[in-house]
């Protein structure tokens, strides 16, 4: 038996570090927490110093009970669960667990999985730092009774099986508000004017713009006739050299607002595949606020970029943390060994990887080099002057390996406000000849809806959750249909554009898209619902500056300047009291809206969130006749919805012809607008409105999709013509009724038996019960219950 019982967190963890420990080391994981707070009211006992009540979960059973075997027989057992305050949580349960004794426990922390950092981590073993423990304590023991107090009262005064959240209901309102910020802004229109001049030499032209802006189309049209005539001439010329420094190495943020904007990761997804790579020592650990790099990674950094790329590259360079309450001083994210430009891994793996490698290459280079031009361009008959302007890069530096993005980059644009890469040579003085002149309506643009990653920043700049808490927050707000991250199409726009054609103005009317989003974050009408209550009645658990005040006590906590349990005393009873008063007192949350009267009926138009979600209504409830109800259509909200649009809903379902005999009727239900025909559903592609469909369209729809089906199914099998092969979108797979089989590898599709569809169905353990009613079903004629008479004649 080994003498020393090493326990980390997950098994990729205890698979590389046992490589790099000897045979005197067992390397066993927890599978991240062994207990947690027990689900009744009982969790924590609010009377007595916020005492918690613990259990081990079924599924971690055989795992302690393994782990408390392994731990009576070994000399030490060490606890190496992650540095930051979760992992110090998950030591501390392990302790108390397993019944560890605290002369035979080490606890140790690395922040990356190398064998100098596992052996070094050895060689400094502490004890476990309650101050840190206590911190994730009041974390989780506030979060608990939030959660735990308030959810209750959402069940009661809004709707039934609703939850609430401390992090969470702050992010909702970020979201909530930026949507009302959007619908209430109103844009302004205003004329850009751009010209392209001539040198006279050769083909050398160049971009030129007006700085100011014409507020109406006459003033616009005024300068460009005043323009066509004109003598241009450049009036001055400037020349400065600029230079532009690498952004600090990642933090867990940063990285998941770049992966975001470079590589489409959700932020989910960005803090998975980072784990993998930490787990697998590749990079160092993925949860911090920390932009601070080793003397070790600085030096392992100049040596690859003075080797790759020579001295002139290199600028060593030390970043301080700006994050408000920044957590324990960790590393920046990293590669662990700089001399690894790619690695072997999955796509993501590979993509992520190559990205924190750039990053932080780049961030101990030299600056990128410039020579900036600005050319100031006369009009002989206006006061105003047109700029030009262009940048030379005389030095690459950073750029050679990393540009950040930005994320106005994904903002769809129409200005054609990009510089000039290079300006011909020109001279002060200098006469030009105008090849082409322009005014262009544009309007001012509402403020962004949030990305992921752009939310996560905002709640950063809060100070606001910490590293470990954004992924988890985010995805948590879309679990609880709160917020939805979606595309939406743009709508057309008309705008005018003024140009000089032949010595007169012209004017012209076109078209763009405007408003299209991409993967944005948009609040839902329960989402508003919940909001506008909390704000309502318990403004400072989504109160920003509350909310940053909490995390910041939190830290206090971890440095030992705060007892723990004094912070939750001092939050929990103003807290309570309010839970309450809101439950005695507040009235019921509807989020009802009156839309106007139906011209028909003469009855109330209303709309409100429903049992099922946001629905228009037509009367009222206690009229003699039901009222009539319509689920809104996705994008639809009901703070935005007018009468028009409310009333169309009630056009569908509706009657678009008849096909081989049957009525096809077009509805939206809850997957989208769809026909139905002979008890069948058939969705609408994609931008087709169902207001629309015509007879013939209904008819294609039908046809393309049963000739899909028929392309689908490769075979039917003869004993039962509900298991058949079909082609799926990873290749051939059973269906047997409604169960779905994979077919075993290396497997000859066609030489497949009805046996082998059963035999395969009953080892399945997804459909297994199901797979036995419906063979059964297949393959015995089951005889019909006796009636009642013929019982009584036997």
């Amino acid at each position: 038996m080994a003498k020393n019982l090493l326990i980390v967190e997950s098994p990729a963890k205890a698979k590389t570090i046992e490589g790099y420990l000897g045979k005197d080391f067992l390397v066993k994981s927890s599978y991240g927490h062994i207990r947690d707070l027990v689900k009744t009211d009982d969790a924590i006992d609010t009377e007595n110093d916020f005492k918690q009540k613990y259990e081990v979960p079924s599924d971690k059973k055989a795992v302690v009970s393994e782990l408390k075997k392994l731990a009576k027989e070994a000399e030490t057992v060490w606890l190496a669960s992650d540095e930051d305050r979760e992992g110090e949580a998950i030591s501390w349960h392990l302790y108390e667990t397993l019944g560890l004794k605290e002369d035979k426990t080490k606890r140790i922390v690395f922040h990356e999985i190398t064998k100098p950092a596992i052996l070094k981590a050895i060689e400094e073993p502490r004890t476990i730092d309650y101050n840190l423990v206590n911190a994730q304590q009041a974390r989780r023991v506030l979060d608990r009774l939030v959660g735990f107090e308030l959810s209750p009262v959402l069940w009661k005064k809004v709707k039934p099986s609703l939850s609430a959240g401390r992090v969470q209901s702050v992010a909702v309102r970020l979201i909530v508000e930026r949507e009302r910020d959007i619908n209430k802004f109103e844009a302004d229109a205003s004329f850009k004017v751009v010209a392209i001049f001539t040198t006279g030499k050769g083909k050398e032209q160049f971009k030129a713009e007006l700085p100011q802006r014409f507020d109406k189309k006459e003033e616009a049209a005024e300068f460009l006739n005043a323009c066509i005539k004109a003598i241009f001439e450049v009036s001055s010329l400037e020349k400065k050299p600029a230079k532009r420094t690498p952004s600090a190495p990642f933090t867990t943020s940063t990285l998941q607002q770049e992966a975001s904007r470079k590589l489409g990761f959700s932020v989910a997804r960005t803090m998975q595949v980072a784990q993998r790579l930490y787990e697998a020592g590749r990079i160092t650990y993925m949860r911090t606020d920390s932009v601070n790099l080793s003397d070790t990674a600085i030096q392992a950094a100049e040596q690859e970029i003075v080797g790759a790329y020579g001295e002139k590259y290199h600028k060593q360079r030390r970043y301080k943390t700006k994050a408000a309450g920044a957590q324990e001083a960790h590393e920046a994210i990293r590669p662990t060994y700089f001399s690894e430009h790619t690695i072997d891994g999955d796509n993501a793996e590979r993509r992520l990887y190559e990205l924190i490698w750039k990053r932080a290459i780049a961030s101990q280079m030299s600056e990128a080099e410039f020579e900036k031009t600005t050319a100031k361009i006369n009009i002989s008959t206006r006061s105003e002057d047109f700029v030009a302007t262009g940048e030379v890069m005389k030095f690459d530096g950073f750029l050679k390996v990393y540009m950040e993005s930005t994320d106005e980059e994904s903002e769809q644009t129409f200005d054609n406000d990009g510089d000039n890469a290079l300006l011909p040579p020109l001279e002060k003085g200098q006469p030009l000849s105008l090849k082409s002149l322009q005014a262009t309506e544009r309007f001012s643009r509402p403020p962004a809806r949030y990305t992921e990653a752009s939310l996560v920043k905002k709640l950063e700049e809060l100070g606001i959750g910490r590293p470990s808490t954004y992924a988890p927050t985010i995805s948590t707000i879309q679990n609880r249909g709160y917020v939805v991250k979606e595309d939406r199409d743009g709508r057309e726009r008309s705008y005018v554009t003024l140009t000089v054609e032949q010595e007169a103005v012209v004017e012209q009317i076109k078209t763009e898209i405007t408003g299209a989003e991409r993967s944005k974050m948009f609040p839902t009408d329960i989402g508003v619902l919940v909001n506008d209550f909390l704000v309502e009645h318990f403004n400072d658990i989504v109160d920003y500056h509350f909310t940053a005040k909490v995390e910041k006590e939190f830290d206090e906590i971890a440095q030992g300047d705060k007892e723990w349990t004094d912070m939750l005393k001092n939050f929990y009873g103003p807290f309570h009291d309010g839970i309450q008063d809101t439950l005695e007192h507040a009235d019921r949350a509807t989020h009802e809206r009156e839309l106007g009267v139906d011209p028909e009926t003469g009855k109330p138009v209303s709309v409100r969130v429903g049992r099922f979600g946001p629905l228009v209504q037509i009367g009222a409830a206690d009229d003699e006749e039901k009222p009539r109800f319509a689920s809104l259509r996705k994008g639809q909200m009901i703070e935005t919805i007018t009468f028009e649009e409310a009333m169309d809903l009630f056009k569908l379902p509706k009657k678009v012809g008849e096909f081989e005999e049957k009525d096809m009727t077009v509805a939206i239900g809850r997957f989208g607008p769809y026909i139905r025909h002979a008890s069948a559903f058939y969705s609408l592609p994609k931008g087709l409105d169902p207001m629309d469909v015509t007879e013939e369209e209904a008819v294609q729809i039908i046809k393309e999709k049963r000739q899909k089906d028929i392309e689908k199914v490769i075979r039917v099998f003869d004993e039962n013509p509900e298991a058949q092969i079909e082609n799926g979108r990873w290749g051939p797979f059973i269906r047997l009724g409604k169960q779905n089989i994979k077919i075993p590898k290396g497997t000859e599709v066609e030489k497949i038996t009805y046996e082998d569809v059963l035999k395969w169905a009953d080892a399945d353990p997804k459909g297994k019960a199901k797979a036995k009613a419906k063979t059964a079903s297949a393959t015995k004629t089951t005889k019909k219950a006796p009636t009642k008479k013929a019982a009584k004649k036997k």
